[in-house]
């Protein structure tokens, strides 16, 4: 039990020192910037910034779900050529509602619209819309599974655009997690303004190419002609546009978005770029339209209407009139991103200054160095030598334990150094295990090696036993938890790996050391 070979021992000892160097650059900044340089990060208690929830508005999904639902509706009709009228899309019912002009054409009408009244994604799921009425009136009424799945995969898609406009910003360890249904947890360590990246995640960014109806003057006052509508300049607000509500090339073709100057007047410009399909159309509509105008529209305002002057064929395209650097890198930002499938509101917004972070460290680390110093004299008092071995594999766990925090780059919040403190107290369990279990067979009249190895033999399963079950409960609270209960599982979870290494490897082979250096007539403990 107490035997070690120099591979073994050596092994050990290499991975004590290896922890030391993974937790060596928490004490200094990285020498060079190609050198690997893992941390610990200080969450949001301890280092301060700010903390937003923020609520997916789901009625905008259903209500986009179903403007595009009218519009294949509408699609299907043409194409089958089943005359229709009245067709509008009730969002207070979640429904499409459309009259036909022959009822003997019902049969028909339901056919063409078989995409939609069929499952989407194979036999197993339910169909999107249920149809209804009688006589000319049809029905389509949006499912609740349908619903339900677009709105989880609204929220799933906006955690994914939230996390690369804040990632484009340059915040460093923002954490983004989903709440509830519908919810979106956002907090951002070191920002004490929230007001920009408010401003970021509150534009939906949805980008469309459309044409300009040229024979109608929206200022005028008159009524919206059928397939066009009447959307505010960005820059004038009290001036409309009258565009073509078709889509000639949508945004999502773009591949790359940055902010520049134009040569020419000095303005500040967003330089975009097409994957092949948006090229394409892109080519297609400005050779078609040169002399015409061409709005470019951001969440239902016209950006900017220029003229085609010539056809735009190399999937290259300039978006001109923001007002500054900083108003041409947050568009450039926002469709680098992509767009929201709906609108973010802020529900709740938080902002913890950076004293109360710093009062957080100090009480922290007051209070593990406290109890760190009580521990070792505990230790010391109560064991003697042995109480010095186990101190000496104390300060080794946790300089494991803050090596391999680093190495996994985890984040360290008031929970964790909770959780590092009761690792410490684990560790110190273990330790005072094995040594009265030492102490017992010394007082049954064992030789001084024989009560070693009795004693650490019957003090192992005990340790053994009782971290695998508490390592087992952690891992749960790490799946099942969030945000902070999850960073004190982490810490706890990785302190019990490191202290089954030291109490039963590390303060073993010292022990075995000493005493094959010593061969002591009686146990000191």
């Amino acid at each position: 039990m107490l035997y070690f070979s120099r591979l073994k021992a050596a092994a050990i000892l290499g991975a004590c020192l290896l922890g030391a160097l993974l937790c060596l650059p928490n004490f200094w900044p990285a020498p060079n910037a190609w050198m690997p340089w893992r941390q610990i990060h200080l969450g949001l208690d301890l280092r301060g910034g700010s903390y937003l929830l923020m609520q997916v508005d789901m009625a905008a999904v259903a209500k986009e779900k179903l403007g595009s639902t009218v519009d294949q509706v509408r699609q299907d009709f043409r194409r089958t050529n089943i005359g229709y009228t009245r067709l509008s899309a009730d969002q207070a019912g979640n429904r499409v509602l459309v009259q036909l002009l022959d009822p003997g054409q019902r049969a028909a009408a339901i056919s063409a619209l078989s995409d939609l009244l069929t499952p989407s994604n194979g036999p197993a799921t339910l169909p999107d819309f249920d149809a209804s009425g009688d006589g000319t009136n049809l029905i389509l009424t949006l499912s609740q599974p349908a619903l339900a799945a677009r709105a989880s995969a609204a929220v799933t898609q906006s955690i994914e655009i939230v996390r690369r406009r804040i990632d484009s910003t340059g915040i460093v360890d923002p954490q983004i997690a989903r709440q509830g249904q519908d919810r979106i947890m956002v907090q951002l360590p070191g920002i004490s303004d929230p007001q920009r990246i408010k401003t970021l995640l509150g534009e939906t960014a949805h980008m469309t190419f459309h044409l300009v109806d040229e024979s109608v003057d929206a200022n005028a006052g008159g009524p919206v002609p059928i397939g066009d509508a009447f959307l505010p300049l960005q820059e004038n607000p009290a001036k409309k546009v009258a565009i073509q509500q078709s889509v000639m090339v949508d945004g999502a073709n773009l591949t790359n978005a940055q902010a520049g100057q134009d040569p020419q007047n000095g303005g500040w410009v967003v330089n975009i770029e097409f994957d092949s399909l948006g090229a394409r159309q892109f080519s297609d509509v400005t050779s078609a339209n040169v002399g015409h105008p061409f709005a470019i529209v951001l969440d239902n305002e016209v950006i900017s209407d220029p003229v085609i002057r010539e056809a735009i064929t190399g999937g290259r395209a300039q978006i001109s009139g923001s007002a500054n650097a900083q108003a041409a890198t947050d568009l450039a930002l926002l469709l680098r991103a992509g767009a929201l499938p709906a609108p973010l509101t802020v529900i709740e917004e938080q902002s913890v200054g950076p004293e109360l972070g710093a009062d957080s460290i100090r009480a922290g680390a007051y209070s593990l160095a406290v109890g760190f110093v009580l521990v070792i004299f505990f230790m010391a008092a109560f064991y003697g030598l042995f109480g010095w071995f186990a101190n000496i594999a104390l300060i080794a766990n946790l300089i494991m334990m803050m090596g391999i925090l680093s190495l996994i780059g985890a984040t360290l919040t008031l929970p964790g150094m909770a959780g590092i403190l009761l690792t410490l107290g684990m560790a110190v369990d273990a330790n005072i295990l094995i040594n009265e279990r030492v102490r017992e067979e010394v007082r049954n009249g064992r030789t001084p090696l024989a009560a070693l190895e009795a004693g650490y033999k019957r003090a192992y399963g005990t340790i053994i036993d009782s971290n695998v079950t508490a390592l087992l409960a952690h891992v749960m609270l790490f799946i099942f938890g969030s945000g902070p209960v999850r960073g004190f599982a982490v810490t706890i979870t990785v302190g019990i790996i490191t202290t089954l290494f030291t109490a039963t490897v590390l303060a073993r082979l010292l022990t075995s050391r000493w005493y094959i250096a010593r061969r002591p007539a009686a146990l000191p403990v």
